[in-house]
């Protein structure tokens, strides 16, 4: 019973760091999804004394994707009534044009001041609008969230760390016996600790096993995919060929190297 609940203590605390990382993946993936939902939304108001084409555009700077005309006519037809056709046609002449710039993917604050900087280097355009102060907030918000689930991530991945190693060192006193028997007939190191290492590698395992059936279980159930779908973000929360084997190399790691600090620890007080 008491070696169930050792064990049962290891793969708790495996399962922890791996649900910490998978968290972090799961957040990353999100904004750069939500980066791309912002990307398609976002765009730069360009006003201009010439007609310039999505060719021309493209040429200025790498981050511009595509380039589209807003159309004045809307305008131009409220004046219909108050003008006379020869002051329409000449203010449709004079009119300045009007464009919407699409980028590559969503830029940071200081790469929307470049592009700015380098639009307005041409003598025809007049104005650029990047709407910078809800693009710094938008893009801070996100960075925000990100960096407070990384930090909250190593937090929880370095304490249950600290707790494996109690775990493997409880071990090591329940197997002291049979090692300090198998020391005297000269078996080395390795072969001493090879019980601990057995045991660590199959906590690893059961832990992958139950994270992979905990992320199922989510997207059975599907109630993170609505909560993302009111944001327009669809994402894959957790991969089972991708993530399953990095979690596994993440928990045969973490079990391997704390196992070898016991080990390597116990030898050095020998």
């Amino acid at each position: 019973m008491k070696s169930l609940k050792n064990h049962l203590s290891l793969i708790v605390a495996l399962f922890t760091v791996l649900f910490a990382v998978q968290i972090y993946v799961a957040v990353d993936r999100t904004i750069a999804a939500y980066e791309t939902h912002l990307k398609n939304d976002y765009s730069i108001i360009v006003v201009s004394n010439k007609a310039f084409t999505p060719v021309e555009f493209k040429a200025m700077d790498t981050l511009i994707d595509r380039s589209e005309a807003i159309a004045t006519d809307q305008v131009l037809d409220r004046l219909q009534g108050e003008m006379t056709k020869k002051n329409l046609d000449l203010l449709k002449l004079t009119l300045p044009k009007f464009y919407r710039l699409y980028l590559n993917r969503f830029p940071t604050p200081s790469e929307i001041q470049n592009l700015q900087k380098r639009l307005q280097k041409n003598p025809a355009i007049v104005r650029v609008e990047g709407y910078a102060q809800t693009h710094d907030t938008v893009y801070k918000l996100m960075l925000l969230f990100k960096d407070v689930v990384q930090v909250f991530s190593i937090a929880i991945a370095a304490v249950t760390s600290l707790l494996i190693l109690k775990e493997m060192r409880l071990w090591q006193f329940q197997h002291s016996e049979r090692m300090s028997i198998m020391a005297l007939f000269g078996a080395p190191v390795w072969l001493r600790s090879a019980v601990l290492f057995r045991l660590a590698i199959v906590d690893a395992i059961i832990a992958t096993g139950i994270l992979c059936l905990t992320f199922f279980i989510i997207a059975e159930y599907g109630w993170m995919d609505i909560l993302l779908q009111t944001v327009g973000i669809k994402i894959e929360l957790f991969n089972f060929i991708d993530d399953s084997l990095r979690s596994l190399l993440i928990a045969l790691g973490v079990s391997i190297v704390l196992t070898l600090t016991i080990v390597i620890g116990n030898e050095e007080e020998e």
